[in-house]
């Protein structure tokens, strides 16, 4: 059967190249006569690869070098508690904007170990929109600033980073990671987990400023304190190392690709397909704010709804799948993060013009 295009929002697609290469090296990984499944996480051979891992990824996004990178499990959602056990830092309060399920997921675990600010949130237009900085209410005492830098289930990504001085920034990219450049030092913590853009589900990555570790709240499990985790290069037990073995490859192929730069110019081309057929028609409709319409995410409404499982048969029938919308939201959501080549986004864009001209 040949491969389909798979607009699904995670865990998404994979880069052909680096499942063939998996696909090679998987029963005797580079004449170890071992899969990477089979290695010892403490051996030389598996070692090699996380290191190779982490300083490729260091590359890609230009991590300083007083940023430690840490390969965990446990998704983002281990994060939304793992986030306010290590940095509150005996502050009383953490500043949260709320964009969308995500962020709500994100503020709901948090106040399980402070209060929570709320600065703005964009509910009031079934988080259409980000709200803009110029309207946040931070507080100044704040141990951090919380943001969910792309929701996936609403297609709403804040673009630039946010000016939060001296309280540290802190942002799930879950689902925009390695999508474009960033600036790693504005931030004081980064997490992600890496089925969408990095690899397969299991491996969640924290990018975290050195000066933030070390002061957990009380009874915080030590697989849980990041400051354990990096002094023990993210193996105070065993690491998921297939899947950091996957993310490896995935980054060595962004970087042969001309890296983050190279990456953003091909995901901005391939939204404006998708961008250009919606804002043409009155047949689909885009519910997200302009200035905050996602890269990598992006949801649309048929005009009558009774006619979505039939654009979805017609799709399946032309090798597209995945692209049913959240159960939240209803409608379609089209997941394009760096493994979705042009060709499929093509595809979607012809399909939605047929379906469009027998139907409107």
């Amino acid at each position: 059967m040949d491969r389909v295009f798979n607009f699904s929002a995670g865990p998404a697609a994979l880069p052909l190249e680096v499942l063939q290469q998996a696909q090679a090296e998987l029963v005797n990984w580079h004449g170890s006569g071992m899969s990477v499944m089979e290695m010892s996480h403490r051996g030389k051979e598996y070692m090699s690869i996380q290191a190779e891992a982490e300083a490729d990824l260091r590359e890609l996004m230009g991590i300083p070098a007083n940023y430690k990178v840490l390969f965990l499990q446990g998704g983002a959602s281990l994060q939304f508690a793992m986030v306010p056990m290590n940095l509150l830092r005996g502050k009383a309060s953490a500043d949260y904007l709320n964009t969308g399920e995500w962020s709500k997921k994100a503020i709901k675990e948090a106040k399980k170990y402070g209060a929570v600010n709320v600065i703005a949130s964009s509910e009031d237009k079934n988080f259409s929109y980000a709200p803009a900085q110029s309207v946040w209410k931070l507080d100044p005492n704040a141990a951090y600033v919380h943001i969910t830098q792309n929701e996936t289930i609403g297609g709403v990504e804040i673009f630039g980073t946010p000016d939060t001085g001296a309280i540290p920034l802190v942002s799930d990219m879950s689902s925009n990671i390695l999508s474009r450049p960033i600036d790693v030092s504005k931030f004081g913590l980064i997490y992600a987990g890496a089925q969408k853009n990095i690899g397969p589900a299991g491996l969640t990555i924290v990018i975290v400023r050195e000066g933030l570790l070390g002061q957990t709240v009380a009874g915080t499990p030590t697989m849980m304190d990041y400051a354990i985790q990096a002094e023990n290069d993210s193996m105070y037990n065993t690491p998921p190392t297939y899947a950091v073995y996957i993310a490896g490859l995935v980054f060595k192929m962004l970087k042969a690709k001309g890296g983050l730069a190279a990456m953003e110019k091909v995901n901005r081309a391939k939204a404006q397909i998708l961008y250009d057929v919606l804002d043409a028609s009155s047949f689909y409709s885009s519910p997200v704010a302009r200035e905050n319409r996602s890269l990598m995410n992006i949801p649309f409404t048929l005009k009558d709804a009774a006619l979505d499982e039939e654009f979805l048969k017609g799709a399946k029938d032309r090798g597209m799948i995945q692209l049913k919308g959240h159960r939240s939201v209803g409608g379609m959501r089209a997941s394009i993060y760096n493994a979705m080549p042009v060709a499929g986004v093509q595809a979607l864009a012809d399909w939605m013009k047929e379906f469009e001209k027998t139907k409107a």
